[in-house]
This record gives structure tokens, C-alpha cells and sequence, in this order.
């Protein structure tokens, strides 16, 4: 029977093909879909070798490692589509980041979780500072649009410094909600790491003993698989215009839904699977901390990346988006906030999420992309 490992084992096989693919010209459909499988595998591979490293390196290092690469594989599909000037297709991305992991991943895990066990506890004050900090976001992301959509003969020089300005209070909100989990309340998150650490051990044969992990393998694993995770989103983002136009999705659709769940795919499948473990604490975790992840880290290092590359990016979100991510951010707290979840409340999650991805499918907003 096959599992996890072995079916990301198999995938791998997808690299050597999406680089065939390229040099040989088997067109750029072919090139985007290979692209895009053969980066789930690299993503967790990416994932668990920060996990190893963050073993060795202890507690407060290491939950800054993983805090730091939690969204590394989308931060590079990010910077490298910004860097060929695809500013509307990132922009998409991060907003899909969010509504995935606030809808999808938390609708299915607690849809799957609840099946099993009837209702699933987790940290309601966790859910409540998390949800302070995606409201945060929000707002963020709210005032520049709303600035240009109020101010008349508004240039974009000044909605980028103002997305500057944003971005670095962001930056330092999201270093003091590290500080805030790690050190000064770190009790509060102490279940969800316990149950980290069981679920690791539970991976070990009965008979294996645990070790230390090998830091400079693990090191070496890690750069290796970045440089491949950049060289397959090359692949990716060269491809993109013509691969949708070839399968009839539009950029918007592409950036919102197919990207974001092609990066996090193996730790979206984490969260489903410990809350089938009814361990929920570990699967809110996951998915709203990626979420807040992008919204008060990625998102503004992306836009400091752009100033610094001369791509300008800035936090100004068609309306469209932004209603998509206020959506998701009212429902899942509404969700999440008394700490308690049930198949039905994975349910309303997931029925949001399919209809804002139908809607992205059937929006006519094509032109405007950077492509």
C-alpha cells in the first residue's frame, strides 16, 4: 500500500521530466503541469529538512527556523515571478495563501477530524490572538486599496511608499508575535508543540531509537533542494502565460487557487492528517500560522524585494481579492474562536472556499496580470 513517503519518493521522478520537458520542447503545458507536481515533493522534502535542522539547532532557534521557512517554497515561486514582472500574479498568490489555508486546509481538516471524533478541542486564546493578528492583516491590506479607491490622481510612487511604510510595521508585528509564542507566552502554544514532537516520534519503526539528526547533512539537503524548488519555479513562471491560455485558466485563477496549493501541499496534508489524530491543536496551528505567515511576513518582504529589485510591488489588492480575503478571515475566526470544531463548521469552510474558487474561475479579469 502506498504511503505518504513513497508517493512523494515517486513524484520526485517529475524533476528530471519538467526539465526534459523545457530543453526538448514538449510544449508549455506539459512544462507547467510537470513544473508544478514536481514541486510538492521538493516543498516537503524542504519542510522536513528544516524540521531536522530545527532539532539540532533547539526549542527557540529552531521555532524561529521553521517560522522563517514555513512558506519558503512560496516565497520563491513569489520572488521569482516578481522578478519577471508578473506583480498582479504574486499578488494573487498571496491572497490565495491565505483563503487556502484559513478555508481549505482548516475546512478539511476539521471536516476529516470531526467524522472521527465528534468535536475537537484546541486553544481558544491561541485562536483569538491569531485571529487579532489576521485582522491586522486585513486592515494592511485594506487602506492602500482603499486609498486609491478614494483619492483621485493618486500616482503609484506614493501607494508604494505607503506599502512600504505598512510593510515594515508588519515585519515587526510579526517579529513580536514570535516573540509572544516562543518566549514571553510560550505555555499557551506548549499542546501544539508536544504534539509536534509525539507526532515525530511516532514516524520512528518501534524499534528505531531516536537520534540526533546529522546538521550538516540536513544543511546540505536543504540548499539542494531550494536551488531545485528555484530552478523548477523558473520552470513554472516561464511557462505560465502561455500554459493557461493552452488549459483555459485565466492568470487570476492560476495565482489564487492552483499556486498556492501546489507550494504547501505536504504541510496542508500534515494538518489533515494530525487532526485525524485529533490532535487540533497542531492542525489550527498549522494552517492559520502559515496564514499569518503571508500576510505579516512574506507579503511584506515581497513588497521591500520589488523597492529593492526596481520591480515595484506594492499591498494595493483589486477589490476582488480583498473581499475574497475579508471573507475568509471573518469566517474562519467566527469558526475558530471558541475553540471548539465539528464536521459542519469543516464543512461551511470548505463550501466558502469552493465558492470564491468558482468565482475566481468565472471572473472575467484576464487582462491586468502582468502577463
Amino acid at each position: 500500500m502506498l504511503n505518504k513517503n513513497t508517493i512523494l519518493s515517486l513524484l520526485l521522478l517529475f524533476v528530471p521530466v519538467s526539465i526534459a520537458a523545457h530543453f526538448l520542447e514538449w510544449g508549455a503545458a506539459v512544462v507547467f503541469i510537470t513544473s508544478c507536481i514536481a514541486i510538492v515533493p521538493l516543498a516537503a522534502w524542504m519542510g522536513t529538512a528544516t524540521e531536522e535542522i530545527a532539532v539540532v539547532a533547539g526549542p527557540t532557534l529552531g521555532g524561529l527556523l521553521n517560522a522563517t521557512f514555513g512558506n519558503a517554497t512560496e516565497l520563491i515561486i513569489a520572488l521569482i515571478a516578481l522578478n519577471a514582472g508578473l506583480v498582479s500574479v504574486v499578488k494573487a498568490t498571496i491572497t490565495g495563501s491565505i483563503i487556502g489555508n484559513l478555508l481549505l486546509v482548516m475546512g478539511l481538516s476539521m471536516l476529516l477530524g470531526g467524522l472521527r471524533y465528534k468535536e475537537q478541542d484546541f486553544q481558544p486564546i491561541v485562536a483569538r490572538v491569531n485571529a487579532s493578528s489576521m485582522n491586522l492583516a486585513v486592515i494592511a491590506i485594506l487602506l492602500p486599496t482603499a486609498m486609491d479607491a478614494t483619492s483621485v490622481g493618486l500616482s503609484e510612487v506614493t501607494i508604494q511608499r505607503l506599502s512600504i511604510a505598512v510593510a515594515v510595521v508588519l515585519i515587526l508585528v510579526y517579529g513580536l508575535t514570535l516573540l509572544f509564542s516562543m518566549k514571553t507566552h510560550s505555555y499557551l502554544f506548549d499542546v501544539g508543540m508536544a504534539d509536534m514532537e509525539n507526532l515525530a516520534e511516532s514516524n520512528l519503526a518501534p524499534e528505531e531509537p531516536k537520534h540526533k539528526p546529522n546538521l550538516w547533512l540536513w544543511i546540505g539537503v536543504l540548499l539542494v533542494v531550494t536551488l531545485f524548488v528555484a530552478g523548477e519555479s523558473e520552470l513554472l513562471v516561464d511557462s505560465l502565460e502561455e500554459a493557461t491560455s493552452e488549459l483555459g485558466l485565466s492568470a487570476l485563477f492560476t495565482g489564487v487557487i492552483l499556486l498556492p496549493v501546489i507550494g504547501n501541499a505536504a504541510e496542508h496534508a500534515t494538518a489533515v492528517t494530525v487532526a485525524m489524530k485529533n490532535k487540533m491543536d497542531l492542525s489550527v496551528s498549522v494552517a492559520v500560522g502559515s496564514s499569518m505567515q503571508i500576510a505579516l511576513f512574506v507579503a511584506p518582504v515581497l513588497v521591500l524585494a520589488g523597492w529593492l529589485m526596481g520591480k515595484p510591488m506594492d499591498l494595493n489588492f483589486n477589490t476582488f481579492e480583498l473581499v475574497a480575503v475579508v471573507v475568509s478571515v471573518l469566517i474562519a475566526n467566527s469558526i475558530s474562536s471558541d475553540g471548539k470544531s465539528n464536521w459542519l463548521e469543516g464543512t461551511l469552510l470548505l463550501a466558502t472556499y469552493l465558492v470564491l474558487g468558482f468565482a475566481f474561475y468565472f471572473h472575467p479579469v484576464s487582462e491586468g496580470l502582468g502577463l
